[in-house]
């Protein structure tokens, strides 16, 4: 008589049955497969560390990072699950612990580019702009038609001020990723920078055809609006930003100042009153 494959009781092939839910979507049963192989077996780490992956995509990042930590215990160079514990980590806001754990990445796999742009990622949220740009530059020597690294670029060339450069790394991002709004709104906002306010416009426009709800789109593009003279356009914009965030007090303000230019001086007194109502800093502006 012959054995039996799927015995109750096999770790396998809970395992693997684990794994197969996981690349179809179904996370809650492929932790429960996940749970069942690592009661049978308690050192088997890519349990562990599949389990991670599916808590992960359910948003459990503490869980993940649980998991991702006990299969690193048992298989401490394998650098996949540094990887993973480093996005779970940035999930929590966790950024400096995410560092190190891309850290590691990186001298385990050292030419990992996905490390790269992930440390330049958490690098930015710590506001270490000179840092990410170094790591973004690294991923991008890595594979240079990786979108999301030139995008992370520019965005940190931006906050550094070196708005021509934001400005071409957020191009060559539009040009591999042509529908990512926020490539065109940092590259938007470089371009007022530059005085470029009718480019500015058409990139904030572009933001709004693609998520037509941006309130910093329609708040920058008022404001380029307004240096190009376009008032009307300007009180336009402000209006839709406030029918979007009633307590944005800056939309106030800003269409109360297009509001004067065009001669509307109660309009102009009464979003100023309800401006400094909603944020009474902004009496002296």
């Amino acid at each position: 008589m012959s054995k039996k494959s799927n015995l109750p009781d096999d770790a396998k092939a809970y395992y693997n049955r684990g794994g197969a839910k996981l690349k179809l979507g179904d996370y809650k049963d492929a932790i429960a497969d996940y749970d069942r192989t690592i009661e049978l077996n308690p050192e088997n780490a890519a349990a562990y560390g599949g389990r991670a992956r599916a808590k992960y995509k359910l948003g459990d990042y503490d869980g993940a990072v649980a998991d991702y930590s006990r299969a690193i215990a048992l298989t401490p160079d394998f650098w996949v699950n540094y990887l993973y514990r480093g996005l779970a980590k940035y999930e929590l806001d966790d950024y400096e612990d995410a560092i190190a754990d891309y850290d590691r990445t990186i001298e385990l796999n050292p030419e990992n580019a996905a490390a790269y742009g992930n440390r330049g990622r958490a690098k930015y949220k710590l506001d270490d702009y000179d840092g990410a740009v170094a790591d973004y530059s690294r991923a991008i020597e890595l594979t240079p038609e990786n979108a999301a690294a030139y995008g992370g670029r520019g965005r940190a060339k931006y906050k550094l001020g070196d708005y021509d450069g934001a400005v071409a790394d957020s191009t060559q991002a539009i040009a591999l990723t042509p529908d990512f709004a926020v490539n065109y709104l940092y590259r938007g906002l470089a371009k007022y920078e530059l005085g470029d306010y009718e480019g500015a416009v058409a990139d904030y426009s572009r933001v709004i055809a693609l998520t037509p709800e941006n309130v910093a789109a329609y708040s920058s593009r008022g404001r380029a609006k307004y240096e190009l003279g376009d008032y009307d356009g300007a009180v336009a914009d402000y209006s839709r930003v406030i029918a979007l965030n009633p307590e944005n007090a800056s939309a106030y303000l800003y269409r109360g100042r297009a509001k004067s230019a065009l001669g509307d001086y109660d309009g102009t007194e009464a979003d100023r009153k309800r401006a400094i109502e909603l944020d009474p800093t902004l009496k002296d502006h």
